[in-house]
């Protein structure tokens, strides 16, 4: 029986096994059909090196030490972030909205476990811009091991400026979010650039390495060895490029292959076993201008091509593997079975016998004998005949008496309708556009093939349960769009304080209630827009975020606020009915009715002007605000300069001491000289609080004197031990490093004397009079205590007391000492001298005038 090819599909060079195991290349005729171009310029149709370039990059930034552990956001956001990093600086500037929408993140989920988890992990520096409420509203960052690879050749993450913008361009067409442009034109968004929620992170990670992983066909190499059967070998495969278990990965193949963004095609052969799986990215496929069927059919020519046939089912001798001429290839049968055994090598019983039909090549090219059927009356070889997918009716549609199909012939199989798998993989090999989505059979109008079960999300499908039958009136498209509403729904119960166990059960009870309002799902016309626009929309009855038909969605009691607001609207109705009957009390019973309502919109009416001005009331405010805050930024900014002007002008002052230029009003050896004659001062007061009369300026001043002569001699010794460890000439070259040495080595001895005078007058003022009195009390105090009374000679009273006594003379001396410094410092100050006393001298003084004739003092 012979192998035709799929209708409409353009044969390709085939690869067969020959018998000494070579690939040969045969050619085939043309036939008509369009030829499958490859998409110039596609951002996903990457060639061989490129697609090992920037998958080798992703990896190597996956694979960072600060990574380990990150969620697939984090990590995720770090290849988005490399994506836009600029080659000349490196630096990201992005606001944190923006990366939350790359990633299928929200702002608040951002804020609380992206942006952290980038600063945790050391990957990412991240700079934050804050907002009005103090939230982290811009990001500027930097990938650090992307930017440390620049200057590293042959470096993974060394890419050059034509690599990034090939980065950001696939990353675009896998995830991107989508723009609306000032012009008006519009970026849709990517493959998966709708995918928003919990798990959109991990999805988008997953499809961007298969994608890098995908050759030009769409194919994707599976891993080897043994893997869990249950999982299959695709899981395992993606398990292994995500580092999680099969167990995830399965998860994530099943969303994707929801989106239809991934395909995992299964081989049959002809006596029912399976052949090796198959995990396909159709988008690729379909940027290099080819399908999934045509992957498929190039390795059942390489993998199934019998070395022999089986005579039970040949209808004539097997053609030669070295014959001038080879069959057609055929399309195959595929199917997404996934519990079926893998085996690596599937053996190839016998010729393959697909029931995809297309017109048999003449006699000449197929050497007379591939497998046609003749019938008795001499004919033409039989082929599938238009319409044979379809099934007939005996009642309406009966074969004409003429027709194959009414005839028995070896061309014919015992069911003529195809089965739903072969119909999706028709639909899907008739051409996926270059985004992924398949177009219909038959160049009708593209479309997204729907699903007539529900989501495989256990959440999605308790949630939409009692809508079932509406969704199956949906199309792909429409459902896509109804899954991410209710995604989106789940999400928001979620966040108003519903347990995420207990949010699908409650959309399914909203769902529900709107069908018995609305009297069932017969009556609903339009699925798509009653789902969206009043199925899954929350109605709250009062200003509660949580009310829902005046429902508590968090508690599911009757919402106390709705309440509240039918108590205030009744009493509000009894007041103004009350009035009316004061005012008008002769009204009939319609009139009074009319009057009353008129009255409670014309109070409706004030009170929505009310809210309308309360509302530009705050618009104005928050317009005052930012004026003052860009006012007082203003203003801070005049400071600031004001005092860089300040002291650039304070730099440039020359030292008021040594005059030396540009020291910024003193010099550093002049400023260490300036301390250590303060430090001087203050040591030989310290020495003066015990050692001289307090009321002897004469005592005073020789005891300061002999102090300072004590230190003056210590730096010089200090000084000169230094000058004698230095070798000769090597201070020559820079006198005022010398200065600024020798001045410090000054300072330096004089602090450590002041230490030890401190410390010794202390001990001095600790044996005066007045210090021992004050432990003799404290003694007396601590022993005349009552847990001391009756044994007050007692080795724990004496502790106690000798304790209380050390402290009592230790604080008696810090205040001897404090009053005594006040003391000294007082009478050696420079006495002041009164301004009548100051006349005769400033009489005598010449005055100077400037040019313009002004004195000057």
């Amino acid at each position: 029986m012979s192998a035709v090819a799929a209708p409409g599909a353009l044969p390709r060079p085939r690869k067969f096994v020959g018998g000494a195991g070579r690939h040969r290349l045969r050619s085939v005729p043309s036939q008509a059909g369009p030829v499958p171009k490859r998409a110039a310029g596609h951002p996903l149709s990457l060639g061989q090196d490129a697609r090992a370039r920037l998958g080798g990059a992703v990896r190597e930034l996956l694979d960072a030490d600060g990574l380990n552990g990150a969620s697939d956001a984090v990590r995720l956001a770090v290849l988005v972030l490399a994506s836009r990093t600029p080659s000349e600086t490196g630096v990201v500037e992005i606001r944190t909205s923006e990366l939350g929408r790359w990633i299928g993140a929200s702002v608040s989920y951002m804020a609380s476990d992206v942006v952290p988890g980038l600063r945790r992990s050391g990957v990412v520096s991240v700079e934050t811009a804050e907002g009005e409420f103090g939230q982290d509203v811009g990001l500027e960052c930097k990938v650090v091991p992307l930017w440390d690879a620049q200057g590293v050749l042959g470096h993974p993450l060394r890419l050059a400026k034509k690599e990034y913008v090939t980065l950001k361009r696939l990353m675009e067409a896998v995830m991107g979010p989508g723009w609306k442009h000032r012009d008006g034109r519009v970026s849709p968004a990517g493959l998966i650039g709708t995918r928003t929620g919990r798990g959109s992170a991990t999805d988008r990670l997953a499809l961007l390495l298969l994608v890098l992983e995908a050759r030009e066909s769409g194919r994707v190499r599976l891993c080897g060895g043994s893997v869990d059967t249950k999982r299959g070998r695709a899981a395992a495969t993606l398990a292994r490029l995500m580092g999680c278990t099969a167990a995830a990965a399965a998860g994530i193949l099943g969303r994707l292959e929801g989106r239809e963004l991934v395909f995992r095609v299964r081989l049959e052969t002809a006596s029912g076993l399976a052949n090796r799986s198959r995990l396909m990215v159709p988008a690729v496929a379909a940027a290099h201008g080819r399908t999934v069927v045509d992957d498929v059919q190039e390795d059942r020519a390489e993998a199934l091509e019998p070395e022999f046939s089986d005579p039970d089912v040949t209808a004539g001798p097997s053609e030669a593997p070295d014959g001038a001429t080879e069959p057609q290839a055929s399309g195959v049968t595929v199917t997404d079975e996934a519990d079926g055994v893998e085996p690596d090598v599937a053996a190839a019983l016998h010729t393959d016998h697909p029931h995809l039909g297309t017109p048999v090549v003449d006699l000449s090219l197929s050497g007379g004998f591939s497998g046609e059927g003749r019938g008795a009356e001499g004919r033409r070889p039989e082929r599938a005949c238009p319409g044979e997918d379809q099934a007939v009716d005996d009642e309406t549609t009966a074969a004409e008496p003429g027709s194959p199909v009414a005839e028995g012939g070896p061309l014919r199989v015992e069911k003529p309708n195809k089965s739903p798998v072969d119909e999706r993989v028709e639909q899907r090999a008739a051409g996926a556009g270059a985004g992924g989505r398949p177009k219909a059979v038959g160049g009708e109008k593209a479309q997204q093939q729907r699903r007539a079960a529900l989501p495989a999300d256990l959440r999605l499908g308790v949630a939409l349960g009692p809508v079932s039958w509406l969704w199956e009136r949906l199309s792909g498209w429409q459902q896509d769009q109804v899954a991410a509403a209710a995604k989106a729904e789940l999400s928001q119960l979620e966040g108003l304080g519903v347990a995420a166990q207990r949010a699908p059960r409650l959309l399914a009870d909203r769902l529900t209630g709107r069908l018995e309002e609305t009297g069932g799902e017969a009556l609903i016309r339009r699925p798509f827009g009653w789902l969206i626009g009043r199925g899954l929309v929350r109605r709250p009855s009062c200003s509660d975020r949580r009310c829902d038909d005046g429902t508590r969605l968090d508690t599911g009691a009757e919402c106390e606020n709705c309440g509240n607001v039918v108590h205030i609207r009744r009493a509000r109705r009894a007041r103004t009915a009350a009035q009316i009957d004061r005012e008008l009390p002769h009204l009939g019973g319609d009139q009074r009715r009319r009057v009353i309502e008129e009255r409670l919109r014309e109070q409706a009416a004030i009170e929505a002007e009310d809210q309308v001005r309360c509302r530009a009331q705050a618009r104005a405010e928050k317009v005052r605000r930012e004026e003052a805050r860009a006012a007082a930024q203003e203003q801070a900014e005049h400071e600031r300069a004001a005092a860089a002007n300040a002291e650039t002008a304070r730099q440039a002052l020359a030292c008021a001491d040594c005059e030396q230029q540009q020291a910024g009003g003193l010099c550093e050896a002049c400023g260490y000289r300036r301390r250590t004659e303060t430090l001087t001062v203050e040591t030989g007061l310290l020495a003066a609080t015990w050692a001289a009369a307090l009321d002897d300026r004469d005592d005073i001043a020789a005891v300061t004197a002999g102090v300072r002569a004590s230190l003056e001699a210590d730096s010089k010794h200090t000084q000169r031990e230094f000058l004698e460890s230095v070798a000769p000439g090597e201070l020559d070259t820079d006198p005022t490093g010398v200065a600024s040495v020798l001045a410090f080595a000054a300072l330096q001895t004089v602090e450590a004397a002041l230490s030890d005078y401190r410390s010794d007058a202390l001990e001095r003022l600790g044996r005066t009079e007045e210090a021992e009195a004050e432990a003799r009390r404290a003694y007396k105090t601590e022993q005349g205590r009552r847990w001391f009374r009756h044994n007050p000679n007692g080795a724990d009273a004496i502790t106690a007391a000798t304790k209380a006594a050390d402290t009592a003379r230790e604080r008696a001396a810090e205040y001897l000492l404090t009053t005594r410094l006040q003391q000294l410092r007082e009478q050696t100050a420079a006495p002041t001298v009164p301004w009548t006393d100051r006349l005769p001298e400033l009489a005598a003084r010449p005055l100077h005038t400037d040019t313009a004739g002004a004195v000057i003092a």
